[in-house]
């Protein structure tokens, strides 16, 4: 299954000033196989799995001298690793601290050793770890496959290259545009996550999607209660129950009080910000100000919650699949909730490394706001077809914005200072900085 961070590996793979590398991500989006795949491109492979492998953690104790640790792991696995040829892979690497500690010491005394390393719920544990080589590694962060790389999957291989050509806002092929929208439903009900698309791209059956969906959600659950606090289990538990419900409102600013009467933001700030370190949740904050640095202007108090995936959404939500087919209504449904999530992830994965919305008091909301350079731009997202942009309007009014930016079920098209991207489109929004 081909993975966009691919390439990004491969940069890393050349960089003079290359440090050990951390692969970040939520549980079962891939890790394992992207750095096996990743490891053809090397003469050899040192596999090491922490959490099957325990025995290989006696290797890191005392001390964390790189010569010595790689001279016993070749004595361990009965192996020689040659710098440079030799991709070393640190699996479940947070069941061994050491050994996580360890990458400090081979990227200032051993660089020339290529060093990869993933694990379940890092993000989680990294905030733990007191001997974290903080400025020692670098990071890559890899999501659920985004609707380019579902096309990939699908065999569609060129259609994506039809579309990443695109340099001009005007409209699609109508009978390319159809299809990308049959598609895109298609993903709307299978979403990213690399085990459900590989059993649809199979199968072709969305029963067994939903299986996959449902074992994965089963999974997490798992690890609430595995990894976090005592204190915050059921705080997590009650949060990742009423995402879905959250998200099917027409406002949907998460809000405490539906967990109980009484609950306050503070109480449940670790446990939201647990399940944002795990990957299971983006979040996207509120502004009043669109103005650059963005950063500066958010109330980190007031915010949404996306899922990771929006198929994981879907099968939580239990939306029924023979509805979800039905031509339009399944970009309707849940009010919209699986498009703006749908919207939410494509911004994540392609150009933006965090979300902002922006509300102007009760009188209008615009779903996300975008930095890019040192320009802002408001985007409007609408489940279907209509032409109503009513808060980018009043964006308009109060900011006077160089574009106003739509993702719909339209085609593509741009009139006057409004342009309309088709929601299969929304990760080519780098159209936008080059207009």
């Amino acid at each position: 299954m081909k993975r966009d961070i691919y390439q990004q590996l491969m940069v890393w793979k050349r960089d003079r000033y290359r440090k050990p590398l951390i692969l970040m991500g939520a549980r079962q989006v891939g890790k394992t196989y992207i750095l096996s795949a990743f490891a053809n491109e090397y003469q050899d492979e040192l596999y090491v799995n922490f959490e099957s492998m325990p025995e290989v953690a006696a290797i890191f104790e005392g001390n964390l001298d790189p010569t010595k640790i790689v001279s016993l792991l070749e004595a361990q696995f009965g192996v020689a690793i040659w710098p440079g040829k030799t991709l070393i892979i640190f699996d479940e690497i947070q069941e061994c601290p050491n050994a996580l500690n360890s990458l400090k010491y081979f990227c200032e005394q051993a660089n020339e050793y290529h060093i990869v390393s993933a694990g379940s719920l890092l993000g989680v544990k990294l905030k733990r770890s007191k001997g974290f080589p903080v400025g020692k590694v670098d990071f890559l962060h890899l999501k659920p496959l985004s609707f380019f790389e579902f096309l990939d999957a699908m065999g569609e291989e060129k259609l994506r290259l039809a579309f990443e050509g695109i340099d001009k806002e005007e409209p699609i092929n109508e009978a390319l545009h159809n299809k990308a929208i049959d598609l895109l439903r298609q993903y709307f009900i299978v979403g990213g996550m690399p085990e459900a698309v590989q059993i649809y791209v199979n199968e072709k059956n969305f029963e067994q999607v939903r299986k996959v969906q449902q074992a994965i959600l089963d999974a997490y659950v798992l690890d609430f209660a595995k990894h976090a606090r005592p204190t915050d289990v059921m705080k997590i538990m009650a949060i990742w129950e009423l995402i879905h419900t959250q998200l099917a409102k027409e406002n949907k600013k998460f809000i405490f009080s539906v967990i109980s009467k009484s609950a306050r933001a503070r109480e449940y700030d670790s446990a939201i910000q647990w399940l944002v370190d795990a990957g299971m949740i983006y979040k996207s904050f509120n502004i009043s100000t669109p103005k650059s640095p963005i950063d500066s202007y958010a109330d980190k108090n007031i915010f949404k919650i996306y899922m990771l995936d929006v198929g994981l959404l879907g099968c939580m939500s239990r939306l029924p699949i023979n509805a979800m087919l039905q031509q339009h209504k399944l970009f309707m449904e849940f009010k919209g909730a699986l498009t703006e999530n749908f919207v939410a992830q494509e911004l994540l994965v392609n150009k933006f490394d965090k979300l902002y919305y922006w509300t102007s008091g009760g009188s209008a909301e615009v779903d996300f706001v975008l930095p890019v350079d040192l320009n802002v731009y408001p985007l409007e997202v609408r489940a279907g077809t209509t032409a109503r942009k009513k808060s980018l309007l009043v964006y308009a009014e109060k900011y006077h914005p160089e574009l106003l930016l739509r993702a719909t079920l339209m085609n593509l098209k741009q009139d006057g200072n409004v342009c309309n991207y088709p929601l299969y489109l929304v990760s080519c929004f780098s159209l936008v900085s080059e207009s």
